[in-house]
């Protein structure tokens, strides 16, 4: 199998043969204008398509979608009898060096461990990139992605659909027009997960299927023996492949919180759960992020404000906060409570049926952009935002309002989260220095003790425990874990 600088070096051959004898032109250039006509489609292909990739190319489906790729083709057959025209992949590299100069965009949906080294390869490429939520599965991925949009000037958007809805703008203008006052605390939750987590690793191995490629599927992570238990979708909970309930639903929920806040990187992160152990992410876990004071609003000040995470069952203690009978989880799948110095403001995951507790209804007149059709929950308009973007050049373009240069460093404070839960046996606050991201209480003597097995047995009437622990340097962890280790044969572009 090629590696990636063989896929990248083969991807430049063909296209510099394609292309001889004529000037090489931007893939958002058209007729000298500088811009794609939105008349003129472009040419997607998608990346993991069995789940929710499929829905968000039939969101882009207005344009030209030329190859599938998946590692799981049982998985992905829906996907492939819907656009019957398009050409199949295993492996996204064989994709992107035979398609070449042909592709202008790259929706990207695999497991959450495969997505930065599919979308920072395409960035390199000048393509556009659209990719699913959590952006990345670790904190130095997600400045990578940050980083190689900016330089290549390319259109972005991360997959948290309820980004490009009207919920979310009408929050924000809410807060910035001061109807609260000033937030110094914010409680997120949600009722994720739905698929199994704080198990450990099965033992044995079984048959893989053959029409899933078990090594494309691990790609960059550490090898091990195929389970059904792994995939499909049921990978969220396995710490090699996912990132948890919080990596999962954080981009969702906090999205309205860390817009209308404008938060930045926090200064402070502690996490807690149920047992946790080295295979997979708990049952449950909150999750505190402590944010300093950013620069006021022409209308709003923006105090110093901790934002607390709930999920797995978990729920705020809301009596001093909310009236006695509110059904938290009666928007669907999550919610937040922001606290202010003049009212409470309560919404549904995404910003959605924001109220204030007083009853109170503001008067604040929409400004903020509002795009078509998105009015709730949905995939479609997020999409089309993304494609618009595409169509304009750098120079004018109107970046969809999750594009890389929020959503990257968005995406951190998620990952931040998930790295406070691995790292929650330290029993401290971690401090984290976002310019060389680094946590810096941690000292290189700190060890971290992790649950490897955990058995209970009953014997003659009498529990019996046999708890097993794997030692750890923190201090390598925690690298570890804000910059993986791929697996031999993968790597990522350089940080520009």
């Amino acid at each position: 199998m090629k590696n990636i600088g063989e896929s990248r070096r083969n991807f430049l051959k063909n296209s510099a043969v394609a292309t001889a004898g004529i000037s090489i032109i931007p893939a958002f250039s058209v007729s000298g204008l500088g811009h794609k006509a939105p008349s003129d489609k472009m040419n997607i292909v998608g990346v993991g398509v069995g789940g929710k990739g499929f829905s968000n190319l039939k969101g882009m489906s207005q344009e030209n979608i030329i190859g599938l790729c998946d590692v799981d083709w049982k998985y992905a057959e829906g996907c492939f009898k819907e656009f019957p025209n398009a050409k199949r992949y295993w492996d996204w590299r064989k994709m992107f060096d035979e398609l070449g100069s042909s592709i202008d965009g790259v929706m990207v949906a695999t497991a959450d461990h495969t997505h930065a080294i599919v979308a920072s390869t395409a960035l390199t490429l000048g393509k556009h990139v659209y990719c699913q939520k959590p952006l990345t599965h670790s904190v130095y991925e997600s400045r990578l992605l940050t980083k190689l949009a900016a330089k290549h000037k390319v259109a972005t958007q991360m997959g948290n659909q309820a980004n490009s809805g009207e919920g979310v703008r009408q929050l924000c203008e809410w807060i910035w027009n001061g109807e609260i006052g000033e937030v110094k605390e914010v409680h997120a939750w949600t009722d994720r997960p739905i698929w199994p987590q704080g198990l450990q690793r099965p033992i044995g191995e079984m048959k893989t299927p053959k029409t899933l490629d078990w090594n494309l599927f691990i790609g960059c992570a550490p090898m091990r023996p195929y389970n059904e238990i792994y995939t499909p979708w049921n990978w969220r909970g396995w710490w090699d492949f996912g990132t948890g309930a919080f990596g999962d639903m954080a981009c969702h929920v906090l999205d309205p919180v860390y817009q209308s806040l404008k938060l930045g990187y926090p200064e402070k992160v502690r996490g807690s759960s149920t047992a946790i152990n080295t295979e997979s992410a708990p049952q449950a876990e909150t999750v505190e992020f402590t944010f300093p004071a950013r620069d006021n609003l022409p209308k709003l000040a923006m105090p110093a404000v901790k934002v607390y995470w709930y999920d797995g069952g978990l729920y705020p203690n809301a009596s001093e906060l909310l009236p006695e009978g509110v059904n938290l989880m009666a928007d669907g799948l999550g919610g937040c409570i922001f606290v202010g110095s003049k009212d409470t403001l309560i919404c549904g995951c995404g910003g959605f049926k924001s109220r204030l507790v007083s009853g109170r209804v503001p008067n604040v007149p929409p400004y903020l952009r509002r795009i078509p059709g998105a009015n709730g929950y949905v995939d479609g308009p997020h999409e089309q935002d993304w494609i618009r973007a595409c169509k304009e050049s750098p120079e004018s373009r109107i970046e969809g309002t999750s594009n890389f240069a929020f959503s990257g460093p968005f995406n951190e404070m998620v990952l931040l989260g998930v790295l406070a839960i691995r790292l929650k046996g330290l029993d401290k606050s971690l401090k984290w220095d976002a310019a060389n991201m680094q946590i810096t209480n941690i000292s290189a003597s700190d060890e971290l003790k992790i649950i490897t097995s955990k058995e209970f047995k009953v014997i003659d009437g009498h529990p019996h425990f046999n708890t097993q622990y794997a030692k750890f340097n923190a201090l390598e962890r925690a690298g570890e874990y804000i910059r993986h280790t791929y697996r031999d044969g993968w790597k990522l572009p350089e940080m520009p």
